[in-house]
């Protein structure tokens, strides 16, 4: 392959990942109509349409796609090569994209990342937060932070956090209008507080198990949300019982707030884990962010 031919893909991605010539012309500093000739002299060399224009868009054509799938994890491996030769510096530095959940970002991401910001001055953090599960490497993230249940098995999955249990709980105040539920079946008498997952939008079914017996329980109530935090004010609203990880409702449990009910059918889980492409290669300064959240028990 010649030089220039190396030049004309790397457009050409460009482009197709853009999905405008203004926006991938900006991005490579050059002009519009030098790029739209660089792609043009790449079409015809390949004897093959990769890009259908519009006036309002550019969309890759079937050809283009496969094109496109080639090239991304030929380049990001070029990327993450270059990316590995800053360990040879004293200071390591470059850009980190993570996609993580809210809750997790906030208790165990973000005080590691404040660390190493301070640390290392040349290191840049980009935190995206996201209910829904993102494809990596399509979306250009470095690494995700998730449970540990739902990680793909094609990941490498590093524990960044203890084990986790689901706690069924509601205020002191439905309780004294209502019975505790001694088994998960009880619940079905029970005002449930709904949560609508942020994937494919249905809604969570509770989950239990006492020794190595699962059970599934869909519940019923007067609320459904899709956000935990507004969950946990109508539980402590008395509006009905929630079930969520117990790091969001055990300081609540414990001070009184909330009461727990049904802790034997509760198993504990695999908790938050950062997560990345099995093929990444570590640059030095994603290796130091794993390393500050890697999970050390007391």
């Amino acid at each position: 392959m010649k030089r220039d031919e190396l030049g004309d893909l790397i457009a050409f991605l460009t482009v197709a990942e853009e999905r405008s010539f203004t926006r991938a012309a900006a991005l490579m500093g050059t002009s519009q109509s030098s790029l739209s000739h660089t792609v043009r002299r790449l079409e015809e060399r390949m004897d093959v349409r990769l890009l259908t224009r519009t006036t309002r868009n550019v969309v890759a054509t079937e050809a283009g796609e496969k094109l496109m799938s080639t090239l991304r994890p030929a380049f990001n491996e070029i990327s993450h090569q270059m990316d590995a030769l800053s360990a040879m510096r004293q200071r390591p530095g470059g850009n980190i994209r993570i996609t993580s959940s809210r809750h997790a970002a906030e208790t165990i991401l973000m005080p590691a990342v404040k660390k190493l910001l301070a640390d290392y001055p040349g290191i840049n953090v980009e935190i995206s937060i996201e209910q829904r599960f993102v494809d990596l490497v399509s979306e250009r993230y470095d690494a995700g932070v998730r449970l540990g249940e739902s990680i793909e098995k094609d990941m490498i999955a590093v524990r960044i956090g203890p084990e986790l249990r689901m706690v069924v709980a509601g205020s002191p105040e439905y309780f004294k209008k209502n019975q505790k539920p001694q088994t998960p079946q009880d619940l079905t008498q029970h005002r449930c507080i709904n949560l609508r997952l942020p994937t494919l939008g249905g809604l969570y079914t509770w989950e239990f198990e006492r020794e190595g017996r699962p059970v599934n329980v869909r519940v019923d109530g007067q609320f459904v949300c899709n956000d935990v935090p507004m969950i946990i004010d109508a539980a402590l609203g008395g509006i009905g019982l929630t079930c969520l990880p117990d790091d969001h409702l055990g300081p609540l449990v414990r001070d009184g707030r909330l009461i727990q009910v049904l802790e034997d059918w509760c198993d504990p889980f695999p908790g938050y884990h950062l997560y990345y492409p099995s093929r990444r290669l570590a640059s030095p300064a994603f290796a130091l962010l794993v390393d500050a959240l890697r999970y050390r028990a007391d």
